[in-house]
């Protein structure tokens, strides 16, 4: 907490000149990423390339929104949509009278256009539409139909489609390469898509003179300043100089809301992925499930969960599953769920089982004698999930694992993770409207890439060949209550190969001051997630927040 009060030296200039409250009215003062300085890529579609946020959903937009909290899909790009009869395709119906901030008019061609761009361009594939899409194209006798055509009946396929940003052809059409396009000069049908100002400490990004949404959105610009940690984030949104935040904070009603009850509020929903502790598949010694229960047991969740998360959170069950999918959960697999309860007196046996005997120093000696060394990685600005790992650590050192905490800057941590060069790291799941996304993104033989190569998911290459047929059954499975079946299957499965170890449902990390701007989703008004972390879902937020007084007409403010 001391390095919440040193403001010249933890928030530089920008910080201590002001970033919130002094802005100029109608421009709200964001901290989403968490950055030391700014690099100016606009890039929607290289998710992995350092693209700013709101590239994905603020200045472009998806066809529809996946809305976690109501559990249900909003209309956005698109109108409408209706499955083939296999449910191997989709056709997809385009709203009309949008328009690109340019002023030229979005059309089906430009949503053809982009799932196209990504099918020819691998990298820039990171939902999988290669796994299963065939073709995308518009109808000839409906110009504002776009039809997909599936490799295999794929009911998965829809969020992956739905929650892609659409770029406008006559603009990317004329991109040499764009997997290394930077887009510094972003045109989307978006809420703000106008740079205003750009440097290395701050950026403004203002509204879209041609928002389909009339009178959306209220707000003039968004102002993002450079905020690098977690702790100096939270200097900012606590001195009142951030109007909207996704920020871990510590003992938030003491520090943040005591100071102005009535304008400063939080909303913290456990409804979205996992956080894990992720051991790497190809490491000798994790390839055994009985080592990997064994760390599991020796984990105090309900300590990692009171000291990094201030009970924020909850110790996860044996389905691994947040709260979003309570209605997916089997009850027999949350009895069986003994494997993440903390009993270090198991972890031993367990250990001892797997050939792992305790040597007379206390550190656990396989059979050639050498001891059991696993280093942990996680990312260095994250102080939550830092003081996770090292409780982590400590339990595994009490059961004679040398166990060391590494922490990387995000950019360096992100790539040894998808790269697939750790031992144990932290880590999140995937999020998807079903339980699908989570047990593929964790078990599945087609996301298993090899160790040096990036990869969008599975960053422990774990292969569950069991897995991979529950996975295909519920691809084609279109009725809810086979989905149900299926999902029970893979719960108990997920539990018997303990693939990767489950810490706690992740908080949907949401802050907020509406002493300049209102109409922020709450617990009593839950329209949406408050986080800005969880893009589309945020565009939900964008469009209904608004200034408590009319915003004017402003200039580019320096």
């Amino acid at each position: 907490m001391a390095g919440l009060l040193a403001c010249s030296l933890a928030l530089g200039p920008v910080g201590c000149q002001g970033t919130g409250m002094s802005a100029p009215p109608g421009v709200l003062v964001v901290s989403q990423e968490q950055q030391a300085s700014w690099l100016r890529n606009f890039n929607p579609l290289n998710t992995t390339g350092g693209a700013r946020w709101p590239s994905s959903a603020g200045i472009y937009e998806p066809l529809m929104i996946y809305n976690s909290v109501a559990g249900e899909w909003t209309p956005w790009l698109a109108t409408d949509y209706a499955w083939a009869e296999a449910a191997d395709g989709l056709t997809v119906t385009v709203r009309e009278g949008v328009r690109w901030s340019d002023g030229e008019a979005f059309t089906a061609r430009d949503v053809a256009f982009t799932f196209n761009l990504v099918l020819k361009n691998p990298t820039l594939d990171t939902m999988g539409l290669s796994d299963f899409l065939v073709s995308v194209a518009v109808e000839e006798e409906d110009p504002r139909v776009v039809r997909f055509v599936f490799s295999r009946p794929f009911v998965p396929g829809l969020p992956r489609l739905a929650h892609l940003p659409i770029v406008p052809e006559h603009v990317w059409s004329g991109v040499d390469d764009p997997v290394t396009f930077t887009n510094p000069e972003p045109v989307g049908t978006g809420p703000f898509t106008e740079i205003r100002l750009f440097t290395p400490q701050v950026w403004e990004l203002g509204r879209n003179p041609h928002y389909w949404q009339p009178g959306v959105p209220a707000v003039e610009a968004l102002r993002f300043p450079a905020l690098p940690t977690n702790d100096q984030a939270n200097l900012a949104l606590i001195n009142g100089e951030l109007d909207w935040a996704g920020n871990f904070v510590p003992a938030i009603d003491r520090i943040f809301v005591s100071r102005d009850p009535d304008n400063r509020g939080y909303w913290f929903p456990v409804v979205g992925g996992t956080v894990l502790l992720v051991p790497n598949a190809t490491h000798p010694a994790l390839q055994d499930p009985t080592l990997r229960r064994a760390l599991s047991l020796a984990i105090d969740r309900p300590m990692v969960v009171k000291i990094a998360m201030y009970d924020y959170s909850r110790p996860s069950d044996g389905t691994g599953l947040s709260d979003g999918f309570r209605e997916w959960k089997d009850p027999a697999a949350l009895a069986d769920g003994d494997w993440v309860d903390f009993d270090p007196a198991r972890a031993g046996a367990l250990l001892e089982e797997a050939g792992w005997r305790m040597g007379p120093d206390g550190l656990r000696l396989g059979p050639d004698g050498e001891p059991l060394t696993l280093e942990l990685n996680t990312v260095a600005g994250w102080s939550d999930w830092v003081r996770a790992a090292q409780v982590i650590v400590r339990n595994l050192q009490d059961v004679g694992i040398d166990a060391k905490l590494k922490s990387y800057d995000f950019s360096a941590w992100f790539e040894r993770l998808t790269r697939g060069e750790f031992d144990l790291s932290l880590a999140w799941s995937q999020e998807s409207p079903t339980p699908y996304a989570f047990y593929q993104g964790l078990m599945s033989a087609r996301s298993v890439k090899p160790i040096g190569e990036s990869a969008a998911s599975n960053w422990h290459r774990y292969s569950s060949p069991e897995m991979d047929v529950l996975l295909d059954a519920f691809e084609g499975a279109a009725e809810p209550t086979e989905q149900r079946s299926l999902a029970v299957k893979m719960q108990r499965l997920f539990a018997a190969e303990a693939p990767a170890i489950p810490l706690f449902p992740t908080p949907s990390w949401g802050e907020y001051n509406s002493e300049r701007f209102t109409g922020w989703p709450t617990a009593a008004d839950p329209y949406a997630r408050l986080s800005p972390n969880h893009p589309p879902e945020t565009l939900l937020v964008m469009t209904r927040v608004k200034p408590r007084a009319p915003a004017p007409s402003l200039e580019p403010s320096r």
